[in-house]
Parts: C-alpha cells; structure tokens; sequence
C-alpha cells in the first residue's frame, strides 16, 4: 500500500477521486436537503406539472396560446420568443454596428466624429435604460384614431401596425424558410468547392440560386392563400380600435430597438477593431496588381477584417442573446418572463429554474457552435497555431 502511494501517477488518480467524490456527495446532500424542507412545506418535487393548465395567458405569441395550453407548450412559447427577439436584435444591431464600425475607419473626419460620438453615447449608457426609454417614447405616441399611416403601415401608441399575408401557418412559415434560403444559398454557392466555376465568377449561378428561392416563396404563398381573401390583409381604423394586418407591441419594439443601438455600439468598435487589423502593405500589394478599390475592399480588406472580428462578435453576439431577459421589465413574454409566471403559479422553483438554465445553455452553446464552425470554415489553413 506504501508503494502504491509513492507513485505519482496513483496519488493524482486518488486525489481526483476524492476531489470527484467531494463535489457529488456536496450535491447529493443539497438534493436530500431541498427534498425535505419541500416536503415540510407541503411541496412536491418533480416535472409533472409540465401536463397541468397554466390558466394564464400572453400577450404576444408567435404559436397559438390559450388558457387551457399545459406548461410545457408555454416554455415552448417562450423560447420561441426569445429566439425571434434575439436573432431581430442581433440582425439590427449588427446593421447598425457595421454602418458605425465604418463611419469609424473612415477617412472622413465628420463621419469618424459621428462615430465615435455614438459609440461614448450608447455604450455608456446602461441597457435596461435604453428599453425603458424606448418603451416611453412608443407608449407616448398617438391613439389608433390619430395613427402615423404610410404605405399601409400605421404607427400608434398600441404598436406598429403592418400589412401581413393572408396565409395559413404551414404556407407562412414555408415560404420564411425560402426567404431564408434565398439569403443563404448565394452564400454557400460563393464559397463551395463542389461547383467547377471559379470563386470570383460565380454571380449568376448566386441570383439563380437567390431567385429560385424566391420564386419558391411568391409559389407557397400564392397556394396558401386563404380562400375569399386578397393576399395582403391591411390594418384599418374600426372604431376605437386598429384591426387587421400584423400588429407588433410596443414592448418587442422597444428591446428590439434598445438591443439594437446598444448592443451596435459594442459591434462598431469591434468591426473598427476588425479593419485595423489588416495591414496597408496588404491592401497596397492588391492595387499594385490592378485591383479596383472596391475589389480591394471585397476580396481583401473584408475578409481578412472578418477574420479578426468572429470570435470577439461571437462572444457579444452570446451576450446580445442574454440581454433579452431584460424583457420582463416591460412586460414582454420571453422565456425568463415565463419562467418568472410559472414559478408563481406553480411553486415548482428548482426545477423551473433548472429548465431556464437549460434552455439558456442550449441556447448559446448553439450559437457559439455555428460561429465556432464558421471561423474554422475561413480561418487561413496553414496559418494558425494547432493545440
């Protein structure tokens, strides 16, 4: 036994033990512990009341919602709306940034002035003030009887009001898939080895790609068309009230907005940060070989800039996506809002936060994965440090 002990490889093997040991005999006895004081209180453990009625309902929902819908169909719900809220964030905020991000490489003064003014304004300013001036500010603008009304999008206290199809379900959210499509297609055309084209001349098969895409949404939409309804439901004053079309509330539109200018605040320098990074004798070695400048700037300059910018907007891009808890602050159903109503209604605690906790991590693990798949997929091979 003393001889087994002087062998370093056995001691590390048994303090990894112990150490192992430690920690899940310190769980199990924080289980047995919440276990009993629940049972003291009357509590029952367990994920059963996932099947029971909530007897509440939302106030916005991209998937239909009653009273009578069980608990488990409502964290559906709610993550649903926290994915829309954030990717409609993350989409925004990185328009933002990027416009920002180049004002600020510019080599025009006013527009670096611009820039960086914007940039000591919103990052400095705190995120849950931002929503709740954005919620003010659209709180406070007209009754539907006196809306803002251009091309058919009308624009009141209650919540921007726009013309929506008048499909079913299954045809709407086929054709949101080919309008994905049509965005991604081009992409991965522009960059797959399977096709014999060049990388540089492959334009036209990119906007056959893109238009066959859209073709396929005008197709599902037009057969999906409720039938005795035109295509386009607009909104109409009846009454007191607006009715038809699509109605976003106000409190989407206020972490969406708040999202996007704090959250391209932090994108711009990251994009500037990104621009930087690449070297003038790069960029000069290019126009010397008769590049134009915009060809310089796509073939060159960009993609070594994304290069440097994906893992940093990675990591705030993981963030942006857990800033949309702060939409229990107005009152918006995401995720964290409906796990804060469960959790009054059923008293089920440990395990709806542990629910949260996993669906968060879900989350961002997946998104840090598809961007950690994406900097593996530009990274310059041959070039790189390999652990």
């Amino acid at each position: 036994m003393v001889s087994l002990l002087r062998n370093q490889k056995v001691r590390s093997a048994l303090l990894q033990v112990v150490y192992v040991g430690s920690l899940a005999a310190l769980v199990l006895a924080g289980i047995i512990i919440a276990r009993r004081n629940l049972a003291e209180q009357g509590i029952t453990s367990g994920f059963d009341f996932l099947y029971k009625s909530t007897g509440w309902d939302v106030n916005f929902s991209l998937l239909p919602a009653t009273a009578n819908d069980p608990y488990w169909w409502f964290f559906l719900i709610g993550i649903i709306n926290t994915l829309f809220l954030g990717c409609t964030g993350l989409i925004l905020a990185t328009l933002v940034g990027t416009i920002v991000g180049l004002a600020r490489t510019s080599s025009n003064e006013l527009a670096q002035l611009l820039g960086r003014t914007y940039v000591d304004i919103f990052r400095n300013i705190p995120l849950i003030l931002q929503v709740f001036f954005w919620y003010a500010l659209i709180t406070h603008l007209p009754t539907p009887r006196a809306a803002h009304e251009a091309w058919g999008f009308l624009l009141t206290s209650r919540g921007l009001y726009v013309p929506a199809p008048n499909v079913g379900g299954v045809a709407m959210a086929l054709a949101t898939s080919a309008v994905i499509a049509a965005i991604a297609l081009p992409v991965w055309l522009g960059r797959t080895s399977r096709l014999s084209q060049p990388f540089g001349q492959r334009a036209t098969i990119q906007l056959a790609g893109a238009a066959a895409a859209l073709a396929c949404a005008a197709i599902v939409l037009m057969v999906g068309r409720l039938p005795d309804a035109p295509l386009l439901d607009f909104p109409a004053l009846e009454g007191l009230n607006l009715r038809g079309g699509l109605r976003v509330p106000p409190e989407f539109s206020a972490l969406a907005i708040a999202i996007a200018i704090y959250g391209g605040s932090y994108i711009a320098e990251i994009v500037r940060g990104g621009f930087k990074s690449v070297g003038m004798g790069q960029m000069e070695a290019a126009l010397s070989l008769g590049l134009s400048p915009w060809r310089v700037f796509t073939l060159v300059r960009l993609p070594l800039a994304l290069r440097a910018m994906l893992p940093i907007l990675a990591n705030q891009y993981v963030w942006l996506m857990k800033a949309t808890t702060m939409g229990i602050a107005v009152g918006f159903t995401d995720f964290f809002m409906i796990v804060a109503l469960t959790i009054n209604h059923s008293g089920q605690t440990l395990e709806v936060i542990g629910i949260l906790m996993g669906g968060f991590l879900a989350i961002n693990l997946s998104l840090a994965a598809v961007f950690n798949r994406i900097n593996k997929a530009i990274a310059l091979k041959g070039n790189q440090l390999r652990g």
